[in-house]
């Protein structure tokens, strides 16, 4: 069976334009109900968190290291620090958690 990856490629960008489209074609008139409002302005923030959570758990040599950089960067970021220093306190911290690893 020979794949014809044109057809793949139309038949994504067929699927990824309805899904763009038909939200601005069948809702004409502006949304008014609150909780549709809130439950659309969370909607980027759940879904960058569902495809990021994995990846973190995963990114490291061990499940240990990668929570306690997930621990360090939610309690950096609660604390309102930047973007780049919650980074670098995650970072430091999935370093240090692998190098006493390596020790004990």
């Amino acid at each position: 069976m020979k794949t014809n990856i044109y057809l793949y490629i139309i038949v994504m960008a067929g699927v990824t334009y309805l899904i763009r489209m038909l939200p601005m074609a069948l809702v004409k008139k502006e949304i008014t109900s609150p909780y549709i409002k809130s439950l659309l302005y969370y909607v980027p923030y759940a879904c960058l968190a569902a495809m990021t959570f994995p990846a973190i758990l995963s990114a490291t040599d061990s499940t240990i290291s990668a929570a306690a950089g997930f621990l360090t960067a939610l309690v950096a970021a609660y604390k309102e620090k930047s973007l780049v220093t919650v980074a670098l306190v995650a970072c430091c911290a999935v370093f240090v958690v692998e190098r006493l690893m390596l020790i004990l």
